[in-house]
C-alpha cells in the first residue's frame, strides 16, 4: 500500500491533525493499541485553561477556544466545553508567587483577576485566601472531541488502522517504506510523529535524532467526600503546582498532587505514596472528610526540553515530521495544533484561527540554534 502521509498515534494528535488535512492528502493514521486514544487521551483530566502551560502555550489554547465553543457541522456543530471556572490558591507568603503569575500573562488578553478563596470554596482552612480567578476556563468533553476528530478524518478518507505500531522504518529515494506490528508494509512519502511518550523512540526507529522529549508519569484519584463537591465547584490548583482538584458528576472530587515523575513509555499505573501525597495535601488546605477513594489511575505526560510543543519537519531527516511534545495541554490546543501541523505538512498558508501566531517558536528546529 502507498500513501502520502502515514501518521504515527491516533490519540488526540494525531486524530486532530488527519482530520485537518481534510482529504488535501491520503492518510493513514497507525495506531498501537486496540483502540485508539488508550493513554494520554483517554486519561486527561479534563480542562481547558488558557493559562495552563505557560505564556509560551497560551496563543495556542486562546487560538482553539472558538472551535471547542462552537465547533463546524463536520464536527457535530455542538459546543465541546462547560463552564467551570479556574482558582489559583496560596499559603501566606505565597502572594509574590501570584503577582508574578499575573505578570506572565499580562498583556495577553487573558482575564485573570485577584480574589479570596473563600469566595469560591466552602471549606478553606485558615490561611488560604489571597487567590487568583480565572473565568475562562472550562470542562472538556475530551472522548467526544476526539471521536468527532477520528470521525471526520475517515469521511474525508483517513484510513485508521490499529494494532498497527511501528517496528521499523526504511528512508528510500522517494519516501519511506514502513513495517508495522501487523506485519504489514506501508509506502509513504512522510512519517508524522504524533506518538505522544514514545515520540523519540519512533524518531530513533526512522533515524531521525531525538529532541529529549520525556515522558512524565500524573496521578489522578477520585474520592468520595464529606460534604460532597458542589457542581458548581471551580477547578482549584495551588500556585505552587503541588496539587489540584476538580469535581465530578455525584459529588466526587478529582485531585491530583500535580506530580511529574520522570518514566520510560509504558502504560502507566499510579503509585500508593503519589495517592497518599495527594490527598494529605488537599487536607492541608481543606477541612472536608474523605470517605474513600473510588478510582486512581496514572498517565504520561511528554515534554520537549523547553516544555513547548514541537511541530514540523526535522532538519536532519527529510519526509519526517515532529507533531509531539504536548505536555498536558495537548487537548486544549489540539485544533490551533492541528491547523499549524497541517499547514505545515502541505506547505500551504494557515487557517484563519493560527494566521497570528509565531509558528517557527514550535519548529524542532530551534533545538539547533
Amino acid at each position: 500500500m502507498r500513501t502520502d502521509i502515514a501518521i504515527v498515534g491516533a490519540g488526540m494528535a494525531g486524530a486532530s491533525l488527519a482530520s485537518a488535512i481534510r482529504g488535501r492528502a491520503r492518510v493513514v493514521l497507525l495506531e498501537a493499541e486496540d483502540l485508539p486514544g488508550y493513554h494520554a487521551t483517554g486519561r486527561s483530566a479534563a480542562f481547558w485553561s488558557e493559562t495552563y502551560g505557560g505564556p509560551g502555550v497560551q496563543p495556542l489554547t486562546t487560538a482553539s477556544g472558538e472551535f471547542l465553543r462552537n465547533p463546524p457541522a463536520s464536527h457535530g456543530g455542538e459546543g465541546f466545553l462547560t463552564r467551570r471556572g479556574e482558582l489559583l490558591i496560596a499559603r501566606p507568603g505565597d502572594e509574590p508567587l501570584l503577582d508574578r503569575f499575573q505578570a506572565d500573562f499580562a498583556g495577553s488578553g487573558v482575564s485573570i483577576e485577584a480574589t479570596s478563596a473563600h469566595r469560591f470554596v466552602t471549606g478553606m482552612k485558615a490561611g488560604w485566601d489571597a487567590a487568583l480567578w480565572g473565568p475562562s476556563c472550562t470542562d472538556i468533553d475530551v472522548a467526544r472531541l476526539h471521536a468527532a476528530y477520528l470521525s471526520d478524518a475517515r469521511r474525508h478518507g483517513v484510513e485508521l488502522r490499529t494494532r498497527a505500531g511501528l517496528v521499523a522504518a526504511k528512508r528510500e529515494d522517494d519516501g519511506w517504506s514502513l513495517t508495522l506490528a501487523d506485519g504489514t508494509t506501508l509506502q509513504t512519502a512522510v512519517v508524522v510523529d504524533a506518538a505522544g511518550a514514545w515520540a523519540d523512540s519512533v524518531a530513533r526507529l526512522a533515524g531521525a535524532a531525538p529532541l529529549g522529549i520525556q515522558p512524565y508519569r500524573r496521578t489522578m484519584v477520585q474520592l468520595r467526600i464529606d460534604p460532597p463537591a458542589p457542581a458548581d465547584l471551580p477547578l482549584v490548583s495551588d500556585i505552587r503546582g503541588e496539587f489540584y482538584f476538580k469535581p465530578e458528576p455525584g459529588g466526587r472530587l478529582w485531585l491530583s498532587p500535580h506530580d511529574e515523575i520522570p518514566s520510560d513509555p509504558c502504560d502507566a499505573a499510579p503509585d500508593e505514596i503519589d495517592v497518599a501525597l495527594a490527598i494529605e495535601r488537599l487536607q492541608s488546605a481543606v477541612d472536608w472528610r474523605i470517605e474513600a477513594v473510588e478510582r486512581k489511575w496514572a498517565g504520561l505526560r511528554s515534554f520537549a526540553p523547553d516544555r513547548l510543543p514541537v511541530y514540523g519537519f526535522a532538519p536532519d531527516t527529510p519526509g519526517f515530521f515532529w507533531f509531539a511534545g504536548q505536555g498536558g495541554f495537548g487537548i486544549q490546543t489540539a485544533p490551533a495544533a492541528a491547523e499549524i501541523g497541517a499547514a505545515l505538512l502541505l506547505g500551504q498558508e494557515p487557517a484563519a484561527m493560527v494566521a497570528a501566531i509565531d509558528m517557527d517558536r514550535y519548529s524542532p528546529s530551534r533545538f539547533r540554534r
